[in-house]
């Protein structure tokens, strides 16, 4: 689903709200059921009665993220701040839990909720899930509640938690997840009755982005069944704890400056000759395999000090496959780059 109808589909729901009218994201069947909305809660007779209203999720991932005294915490599509309030309540007065949403009408909603319940220790932020409007390694727990799975690029908002996560930092969220590749028919079947589970991945696609976005220790424990192969479930994951010295992790956009900046030194010290300036970023990844990009960054500063990124190069007849050469930086106490062309 496309970014802009998300918005504007939850904005909606958002403003039907504050009205005072009740909202779902699925069948009225379905919801009756128990499978969607506030049914995943245990108690929320302390929450605002919007907040418990305007709850569109497929689960309770505060209940296993495991909150502690003092933790950041940010809710990946916060909505009406149902997870929010519930997990500042959690950390208390020493930590903080930050609500990201792009629908400015569900960031109207969950502050409106906030100062109903009397958090102070919250914050929202108005944004996408793609681009996190924070610093790296600054949150302890990633949540997030049937939203991930709406995403039209599910490996970058991956990459996104796990950069702003600290080492050790855990990933905890609720979300929608089908068996194997669903049909065109199921899927749209699927659809008609749950809103949420447009886009959703096959468990073993999901874990392979976590993988690929540098996550360990990767748990998929389906929690309801829906019908048609979609399934609620908790995901869960932690990003590695750092040792001292250079940790490796896989390369993402917003190293973009650092990398090319590493290799342009290497251009401008003669460590490779057959280029005079480094590429556009764009040039960059595409010239690469894509799965095959690493940097070395700094586990106190999380500068990047080197990288490795094999460039495609020619397709093998064989395995109709793409060959590569070496492509990396050489270390970084030099802070130059060399390259080998294809």
């Amino acid at each position: 689903m496309a970014q802009d109808e998300v918005v504007a589909r939850y904005s909606a729901l958002a403003r039907a709200a504050l009205d005072g009218q009740d909202v779902t994201d699925c069948s009225a069947a379905e919801f009756e059921r128990g499978g969607f909305g506030a049914a995943g809660y245990d108690d929320t007779s302390a929450l605002p009665v919007t907040a418990v209203r305007a709850s569109l999720g497929c689960g309770n991932p505060v209940a296993v993220a495991e909150l502690r005294a003092g933790e950041t915490v940010l809710d990946l599509g916060s909505g009406g701040g149902i997870d929010v309030l519930l997990s500042a309540r959690r950390v208390g007065p020493s930590g903080t839990v930050y609500g990201l949403d792009a629908s400015p009408d569900m960031l109207a909603l969950a502050r409106r909720n906030a100062e109903q319940a009397g958090v102070s220790n919250a914050e929202f932020l108005h944004g996408t899930i793609e681009r996190v409007p924070l610093p790296g390694r600054v949150v302890d727990v990633v949540i997030s509640n049937c939203v991930i799975n709406l995403s039209e690029d599910k490996a970058v908002v991956l990459a996104e938690a796990f950069r702003v996560l600290r080492p050790g930092g855990r990933f905890g969220v609720s979300d929608v997840v089908v068996d194997g590749e669903l049909d065109p028919e199921r899927r749209r079947a699927a659809e008609q009755r749950v809103g949420c589970a447009a886009g959703a991945l096959p468990v073993t696609a999901y874990r392979e982005l976590l993988a690929a976005a540098g996550f360990v220790g990767v748990r998929i424990a389906p929690t309801a069944d829906h019908g048609d192969g979609i399934r609620s479930a908790i995901v869960q994951a932690v990003k590695p704890a750092a040792g001292q010295g250079l940790e490796i992790r896989p390369m993402r956009a917003s190293d973009a400056d650092q990398v090319l900046a590493i290799y342009q030194a290497g251009l401008d010290t003669g460590q490779a000759s057959f280029e005079s300036v480094a590429p556009s970023w764009e040039g960059f990844t595409a010239a690469r395999l894509p799965h095959l990009r690493y940097v070395a960054a700094d586990t106190g500063t999380g500068q990047v000090v080197g990288w490795v990124a094999p460039r495609r190069c020619r397709p093998d007849p064989s395995t109709r496959e793409w060959s590569s050469t070496a492509s990396t930086s050489i270390p970084a106490a030099r802070r130059t780059a060399s390259a080998a062309p294809c």
